[in-house]
């Protein structure tokens, strides 16, 4: 996800330093080059040592040192930046930043690039609270210094509030958003992912193999392209994504009341779940008991919620999937057109490293205009992007 980049991470000199370390795994781990800079007070938390076997790069703490025989220190951290982090960030280096101060390595590194900037706060709750920090937070976000806020919790000075820095994980999904194009800005994306369950009776269900990977990295990724994203989700093991608003439902008739109540507000809809196409006529109020060799199920079929918003979408663009095992192309055409979709993802379950529950896919894209584009194996994160792309190429025309 980071290949290619170049990332300056800035280490202050705050007990939550530690997750500095923790962060630097999740950067290199994503494929990025990582430059650390370490404050004089952050090499007394956590060794230079460490950051420069896991970064396999010299960790800078001076500011007069050359970075090689030629180079001036902050200038070429500043240059080959793509984005600087500074996680943790003090309030002491936040309120230096907003007074244009530059005293150190990573200060003068900070006013020396064109990158993005952002930084991840963490302090004491009155710190935090305090008016002259909050102002010169205020001030950075107007001059478009971008921030991973800190949490609620307890605090290592004894104290129980906001102040916490945020969990690396965030502050890495933060770090995706700020380096993704923002092509979705002013969008709001409607995604439906997971499976649906239709009851048999108080224990029992139908269901599907869908885990819900594919639509929670359309999702995520729509997010950090810029749009407002709602995701409507059947039953699923994964974490929501983060920045999005996950809606968790579960059979086929409370997801349609939940598209039905969101679409009006949506301009982009993407019907990435697996909806059960038959639930039992009657469900039964109590387990059903074993009574016989056989058992026969009464199945009627349930509302198709794509064909329904394909009668109602206006000017609003609809995707919609398709998995088969067979006939791909032609069962998936005969659904774009039936659907009256604009895009259309044709999946063939048959073929290795595709469809439900596994981290791959492979795909082909049909248009209405009779072009199919084929995407070849690849993870479901990269392939929510290319979907993406082809997304906002389809709304530029409109």
């Amino acid at each position: 996800m980071l290949k290619g980049k170049e990332i300056v991470l800035g280490v202050t000199g705050g007990i939550a330093a530690y997750k500095a370390v923790e962060l630097l795994r999740l950067f290199t781990k994503a494929g990025a080059n990582v430059h650390v800079v370490m404050t004089r007070s952050a090499t007394e938390f956590v060794t230079p040592l460490t950051f420069q076997t896991l970064s396999m790069n010299p960790v800078s703490t001076k500011l007069f040192s050359l970075v090689s025989e030629r180079e001036i220190g902050h200038i070429s951290l500043a240059d080959r930046a793509d984005l600087v982090v500074i996680a943790p960030a003090t309030a002491n280096v936040i309120g230096k930043l907003a007074h244009g101060i530059a005293d150190d390595l990573l200060t003068t590194t900070v006013m020396a690039t064109k990158a993005p900037v952002l930084l991840a706060p963490a302090m004491n709750v009155n710190m935090y609270q305090n008016p002259l920090y909050r102002a010169n937070e205020a001030a950075l976000r107007r001059l478009g210094y971008l921030f991973a806020d800190p949490v609620r919790g307890t605090l290592a000075c004894g104290w129980e509030g906001e102040g916490k820095l945020q969990e690396p994980g965030i502050i890495f999904e933060e770090v995706l958003s700020a380096l993704a194009p923002k092509d979705l800005a002013g969008e709001s994306l409607l995604v439906t992912a997971g499976p649906t369950r239709e009851e048999l009776d108080p224990v029992r269900f139908i269901s599907n193999h869908s885990s819900g990977k594919m639509g929670y990295a359309i999702a995520r990724s729509a997010r950090r392209r810029g749009a407002a994203v709602t995701l409507v989700t059947g039953p699923s093991s994964l974490e929501p994504p983060y920045g999005v608003d996950t809606v968790p439902v579960v059979s086929a008739a409370e997801m349609r009341q939940a598209v039905l109540e969101r679409f009006p507000a949506c301009s982009i809809i993407v019907k990435a779940a697996a909806v059960a196409d038959y639930r039992p006529a009657v469900r039964a109020e109590e387990k059903m008991k074993k009574t016989g060799e056989t058992l026969a199920l009464s199945l009627e079929k349930t509302g198709d919620i794509l064909a329904e918003l394909g009668r109602l979408k206006g000017e609003r663009l609809l995707v919609g999937f398709a998995a088969e095992t067979e006939n791909l192309l032609e069962n998936a055409r005969q659904k774009l057109e039936g659907k009256n979709l604009d895009l259309i993802v044709a999946n063939d379950l048959s073929q290795e490293g595709a469809g439900f529950d596994v981290d791959t896919n492979r795909v082909t894209l049909l248009y209405r205009d009779g072009h199919a584009e084929e995407i070849p194996l690849m993870g479901k994160g990269e392939l929510a992007d290319r979907l993406l792309d082809r997304i906002v190429a389809l709304r530029a025309r409109v």
